[in-house]
């Protein structure tokens, strides 16, 4: 199955490239590797906010991990001209978590994420990863993850 018919069965339609919102670029390629900017959970077209730990369930946290994977999608699709069948293997995804103290499970989190990309890219799909919790993230926002692929 190719990875447009995968998202068609997920009823998933990817974003056109978003407009930063500060100095920074939504994605750099240096040789096949592209550098995919931070990208914030959004509901609604507004930021997703919340603390994982006090206003957020692990579940509710993950959820938003899967949409920011649509968009993390949607600027790679950008990057690789428009044809994701271009992405030979996502690298390294980086999940920051806006969470308590006491929250330890920023890695479930971040699944949302992670499954989400096994789903459409299979095997390729696949990453390193690391996930942090952190005591604030631009907007308030409850997850903001970036990502490295490489491009054949």
């Amino acid at each position: 199955m190719t990875i447009a018919a995968r998202l068609k069965a997920l009823a998933i339609e990817l974003p056109p490239l978003a407009i930063p919102a500060a100095a920074y670029l939504p994605f750099v390629q240096t040789g096949s590797l592209v550098f995919i900017s931070g990208h914030i959970a959004k509901k609604d077209g507004k930021p997703w906010v919340g603390q994982l730990g006090l206003t957020m369930t692990t579940e509710e946290g993950k959820a938003a991990a899967r949409a920011i994977a649509i968009d993390l999608m949607g600027t790679l699709q950008a990057a690789a001209g428009g044809d994701l069948a271009r992405v030979k293997r996502i690298v390294k995804v980086m999940s920051l978590v806006n969470s308590t103290s006491t929250f330890t499970e920023q890695h479930l989190v971040t699944n949302g994420c992670s499954e989400l990309l096994g789903e459409v890219f299979g095997d390729a799909g696949k990453h390193a990863r690391s996930a942090f919790g952190v005591a604030q993230i631009p907007m308030g926002a409850c997850v903001e993850i970036e990502l490295i692929a490489e491009l054949a």
